[in-house]
């Protein structure tokens, strides 16, 4: 991990992608509970169609030990297929990082797309080029890898994420005249296009420091002084308000928290009564749809 902190201070360099591996571990399962039609070979095929995309291409320069590759998770349900290959349906997209010193992973992203439409033929393998629009799945896949790596970065340099999230805006760009939903400002307030476009806003960037502050100073520092670290937790959550203010409901709160908040009522349940009344506080403001989780970490329960 600590490498890997020494290589991101030189992200801004060149992160022109090539075809080797490295970033990822990919776990993928492809469901279709509701398609009284699905071919099961289909789907295992898209399942490893979709697995090699992220673990058979490079999307930088940076080189990953195999122990320090991002671990991430997708579930991808077809609700529909309108024809043989044409799919309709939605992706949970669960990201992880490793915890200093510890076995622990903890979470950072935790989120469901439910604008996912593409065409995919059986045994053929999912191609994409960064600087053009080829096909929805492709451009879905490559928008959520450059995405995981800008957040992955903002937690092991503060706001190190910034040439991915470049490469994820031109992703979005090259996809405004696609005809599937997802990547324009007007669709709805919480899909592809405001999830990278609140990101790199100027009022985020609270949002951007406290992923390293949570993270690197927080969490990777737990071992050695848990006191310590679980402040600069409640102190990094605190600094969310202004984010609020300017943007209340913004979806990448609910993403982030919908990832934390269990983890959020484990930090502090052994904090002391006025630190664990103070982020309570904060966080009835900021993540209230998980106000009853956070009622039993006041209990200790």
């Amino acid at each position: 991990m600590r490498l890997r902190i020494l290589a991101l201070l030189i992200l801004a360099r060149s992160l022109t992608p090539c075809l080797v591996a490295q970033e990822f571990n990919c776990q993928v399962s492809v469901i279709a509970p509701q398609v009284a039609t699905a071919q099961p070979q289909v789907f295992k095929s898209l399942e490893l169609a979709i697995k090699e995309f992220f673990q058979n291409r490079r999307f930088s320069n940076l080189n990953y030990a195999p122990t320090e590759r991002i671990d991430i998770n997708l579930l991808l349900t077809i609700n529909s297929q309108p024809a043989a290959d044409r799919f309709e349906g939605t992706l949970q997209v669960i990201y992880a990082r490793p915890v200093f010193g510890t076995d622990y992973n903890t979470p950072i992203i935790d989120l469901v797309d439910n604008n996912i439409q593409f065409n995919y033929l059986e045994n053929t393998q999912v191609e994409f080029t960064p600087d053009r629009f080829t096909n929805n799945l492709a451009s879905v896949l490559g928008f959520y890898a450059y995405f995981i790596l800008g957040m992955d970065a903002d937690t092991f340099t503060p706001t190190g994420g910034s040439p991915f999230y470049t490469l994820a805006q031109q992703v979005v760009n090259n996809a405004q005249n696609a005809s599937e939903s997802g990547w324009k400002a007007f669709e709805d307030q919480r899909n592809r296009y405001w999830l990278l476009d609140n990101q790199v806003q100027a009022v985020f960037r609270p949002f951007r420091e406290m992923l390293y502050n949570y993270h690197r100073l927080g969490m990777d520092t737990m071992t050695e002084d848990a006191i310590a670290a679980r402040k600069t937790i409640a102190t990094a959550i605190e600094k969310l308000k202004t984010v609020h203010q300017a943007k209340p409901a913004n979806y990448n709160h609910q993403v982030f928290f919908n990832a934390k908040f269990n983890e959020l009522v484990e930090i502090f349940k052994p904090a002391d009564a006025a630190d664990k009344t103070k982020v309570f506080n904060t966080l009835q403001i900021l993540d209230p749809g998980h106000i009853s989780q956070y009622q039993n970490m006041m209990r200790g329960s």
